[in-house]
C-alpha cells in the first residue's frame, strides 16, 4: 500500500536503545550447517515498467501514449541478467487483474471508473479479478494467462523463483473476475446485503445508504481533469460498502482507500471475532499442526475465498506471496492460509507488509509467516544515517531487539512505497546507498530485497500525473529512464546505460552474490560497533562494524556513512570474540571480498586482536580472515 496512507495505520515505536554485546546465534539450528540453505535476494518489479522503452513519459499520459512493459519483455536473456546480478526470488508486482483505465471491453472487460481509480494506469492493490492477470502486461489480451505462465516456465529455468501479490485486506470497489475457476463466486456474490455485518459476507455495508464519490480536495481532479464520460464524480453502489482502510463512511475521504473496499474475516464491527482462536501455546507448533487445527472448523467465507486463490496461483507455479497490509488481518485467517499453502508447496516463501513491532512475533510463529518487513526499525534508521542526521549507535541495538527472529525480518533500502534513494527527498544521492546496502545486506541471515532500477541509481523524479516524484509511480503509464539504458532496445545488456550507472550495478552485483555464497552469512553475528566505539581512537558514529562466521568462514564487516571523511584507525575485535574465533597468537591476512583491492594485517597478541583500517568515504569492507 502506498506510503501516503501509512501513517494512519503505523504506530510508533520507541526502540530501546540498550546493545547486548554476545554472539547472536540463527533462530533455526539447521542454518548453522554450511551446507544448508544460503542467503535469500528478492528483486522486485514493477511488471509493467520493466521492459517500457517509450519515453515520452506525458504526465496522465494514457497506454498508447507512454507505452507499457510486457510479460514477454522478460526474454531469457533478461531473466538470466537479473539471476546474475545476484537473485534468488524475482517478485513481479502488478500481476493480478486490477482496475486500469483502458478500454478492453472487446475482450469481455468491462471499463473502470476514473472516479474509483487512482491514476490511468491503476493502483495494483485494487485488485478487480484475482483469478486472471493485468491485460496491460499482455501481447494477446485473450491469452494474458497463458502468456503469465509462459513468464513463470522462463523466469524457473532462469533459476529464480516467483513471487507475487496477494492483498487479503480488500479488493477493487467493483470486482468482477471473468475467470473464475468451477465452484468459484465472485466476492459479495453471496452477501446479505441487508445487514452492516455477517460472519459470511465478504464485505461490511450501510444499508439503506448509496456510497459517494470523495470530494475532490487540493486541486486533483480523475485524469488529471480529462472530462470523459465515466468521469462524471459518480459511482453506483447500493448499498454503500466500507473503504478498504477502514473507513465506513458512505462517501470516503479522498485520503482514504476508496478504489477499495474492506474484505470481512468475521471481525464484527464491535470487534468480536466470530471464529476459532488459536489454542494457547499453538505458536510453537509447525504448519502441519496448524492446518490440522483448521482441518475440522468452520471458517468465514472470505477465509476460504482467499485460500482457493492462493492454491489457484500455487497449482500454477508460483513459488510464493507477498501479503499486503498483512496486519489488517486477523492472525488466526494467516494461520489458516498459510498451513494451506505449506501443504501444497513447504518451500513457499511467504513475505508480509507489518508495520507493527509489537505484532511481528505473532504474525511469524502464529501467523506462519516466513519474512516481514523490516521497516520501522532498520530501514526507518538506515534512512535517517544515509540522509547524514542519524547515528549509527542505534543500529546494533535494533539487531539485538529482534535477535529471535532476525532471520523473518527481511531488509531492503528501496520497494514501490518508498522513496528512491537517489532522489532528493531522501539521500540526493544514490552512492549513498552503498554503505546501508552492505549492512542491510550482511547484518542477518535474512533475505534482502533490492526494487529494480536500485542498482542503477534511480531516482524517480518523473511526475506521471498521479503518483508523486521520489516514487517510481505505480498509478501511471511511463518508463524508468536508468531501467530504459539498461534495456537497451530489449538487448538487456547495458548498452546505453553510463559509466556511474554501471559501476553501480557492479557493486551491486558484487555484493549480492557474496551473500548468496557466504556460510558466515547464514551463521553467527557479534557487534564490535560499541565496543569500538568505547574504546578505539577516531572510530565514531558514521561508521558500523561487526562479526560474522560460521565454521569454514570468519568475516569482519565495516561500512563508513559519511560522504566527506576518511576515516583511520586500529579496530578491536573484544576478547570474548578471539576466543570464540579460536583465534591464536599470531598474524593474519584479511583481504577484503567486494573488490579484492584492500587488504591489512589482523594481529593477535595475549587474547586481544586489532587491525588497521583506513576507509574512504561511503566505503565498506568485508574483510576475510585467512
Amino acid at each position: 500500500m502506498n506510503t501516503k496512507f501509512q501513517a494512519s495505520i503505523i504506530l510508533v515505536f520507541t526502540l530501546f536503545m540498550g546493545c547486548k554485546n554476545e554472539p547472536k546465534e540463527a533462530v533455526n539450528p539447521e542454518l548453522m550447517k554450511s551446507e544448508m540453505k544460503k542467503k535469500e535476494v528478492v528483486y522486485q518489479v514493477f511488471t509493467r515498467l520493466f521492459g517500457n522503452t517509450n519515453t515520452a513519459n506525458k504526465p496522465w499520459g494514457t497506454l498508447e501514449e507512454n507505452g507499457v512493459g510486457k510479460f514477454n519483455d522478460f526474454t531469457d536473456k533478461a531473466l538470466n541478467e537479473i539471476k546474475d546480478l545476484g537473485v534468488t526470488h524475482i517478485w513481479y508486482t502488478g500481476v493480478p487483474h486490477h482496475d486500469v483505465i483502458t478500454d478492453y471491453t472487446k475482450y469481455g472487460i468491462s471499463n473502470d471508473d476514473p472516479d474509483i481509480v487512482k491514476g490511468r494506469a491503476g493502483s495494483p492493490y485494487a485488485v478487480k479479478d484475482y483469478y486472471n492477470v493485468n491485460p496491460d502486461l499482455a501481447v494477446n489480451v485473450e491469452n494474458r494467462l497463458e502468456e503469465f505462465e509462459a513468464l513463470i516456465e522462463r523466469s524457473h529455468k532462469a533459476g529464480l523463483e516467483v513471487i507475487i501479490d496477494i492483498v487479503p485486506n480488500h479488493v477493487a470497489r467493483n470486482y468482477q473476475s471473468l475467470s473464475n475457476p468451477e465452484g468459484a463466486s465472485d466476492f459479495g456474490a453471496e452477501d446479505d446485503k441487508t445487514k452492516t455485518y455477517d460472519v459470511n459476507n465478504n464485505f461490511y455495508y450501510n444499508p439503506g445508504e448509496a456510497f459517494k464519490v470523495p470530494e475532490w480536495k487540493h486541486g486533483y481532479q480523475p485524469l488529471g481533469g480529462e472530462k470523459t464520460d465515466l468521469a462524471d464524480s459518480k459511482f453506483e453502489e447500493i448499498p454503500a460498502k466500507w473503504t478498504g482502510n477502514g473507513s465506513r463512511a458512505s462517501q470516503p475521504d479522498v485520503n482514504d482507500w476508496y478504489e477499495t473496499v474492506k474484505v470481512n474475516y468475521g471481525i464484527s464491527p464491535e470487534g468480536k471475532k466470530d471464529f476459532d482462536e488459536l489454542p494457547e501455546g499453538f505458536d510453537n507448533e509447525d504448519y502441519k499442526k496448524h492446518f490440522e487445527f483448521w482441518s475440522d472448523k468452520t471458517v468465514p467465507s472470505s477465509w476460504k475465498k482467499f485460500k482457493d486463490i492462493a492454491l489457484y496461483w500455487t497449482a500454477k507455479g508460483v513459488d510464493g506471496f507477498r501479503y499486503d497490509m498483512a496486519e489488517m488481518v486477523p492472525v488466526e485467517f494467516w494461520s489458516y492460509m498459510n498451513s494451506h499453502i505449506k501443504m501444497k508447496n513447504p518451500d513457499a516463501f511467504l513475505l508480509a507488509e507489518v508495520y507493527n513491532p509489537s505484532l511481528y512475533r505473532d504474525y511469524i510463529r502464529k501467523g506462519k509467516m516466513d519474512y516481514l518487513y523490516d521497516k520501522v526499525q532498520l530501514y526507518d534508521t538506515l534512512k535517517h544515517v544515509m540522509q547524514g542526521h542519524g547515528s549509527t549507535d542505534n543500529i546494533p541495538p535494533i539487531l539485538s531487539d529482534l535477535d529471535d527472529i532476525e532471520h523473518n525480518m527481511l531488509h531492503f533500502l528501496e520497494n514501490h512505497d518508498e522513496q528512491r534513494i537517489a532522489s532528493p527527498d531522501f539521500a540526493g544521492n544514490a552512492l549513498k546507498g552503498k554503505p546501508a546496502m552492505v549492512v542491510s545486506a550482511t547484518s542477518s541471515t535474512a533475505p534482502t530485497m533490492i526494487y529494480f532500477g536500485q542498482e542503477f541509481g534511480e531516482s524517480g523524479a518523473e511526475d506521471l500525473g498521479f503518483g508523486d516524484p521520489t516514487r517510481t509511480s505505480i498509478f501511471d503509464y511511463g518508463s524508468v529512464p536508468s531501467q530504459v539504458r539498461w534495456v537497451n532496445d530489449k538487448k538487456f545488456d547495458g548498452g546505453q546505460s553510463t559509466n556511474e550507472e554501471k559501476e553501480l550495478r557492479d557493486f551491486y552485483k558484487r555484493l549480492l552474490n557474496f551473500t548468496i555464497n557466504s556460510s558466515a552469512l547464514m551463521s553467527n553475528y557479534q557487534d564490535i560497533h560499541a565496543y569500538n566505539h568505547q574504546h578505539t581512537e577516531w572510530y565514531n558514529d558514521k561508521v558500523l562494524s561487526f562479526v560474522r562466521w560460521s565454521d569454514d568462514e570468519q568475516l569482519i564487516i565495516i561500512s563508513n556513512f559519511n560522504a566527506e571523511n576518511t576515516y583511520g584507525f586500529e579496530l578491536q575485535l573484544p576478547e570474548d570474540l578471539v576466543k570464540t574465533l579460536e583465534l591464536k597468537d599470531g598474524s593474519y591476512e584479511i583481504t577484503d571480498q567486494l573488490y579484492n583491492t584492500y587488504s591489512s594485517t589482523l594481529k593477535v597478541e595475549n587474547g586481544k586482536a586489532e587491525v588497521r583500517i583506513d576507509i574512504k568515504p561511503l566505503e565498506s569492507f568485508i574483510l576475510k580472515i585467512r
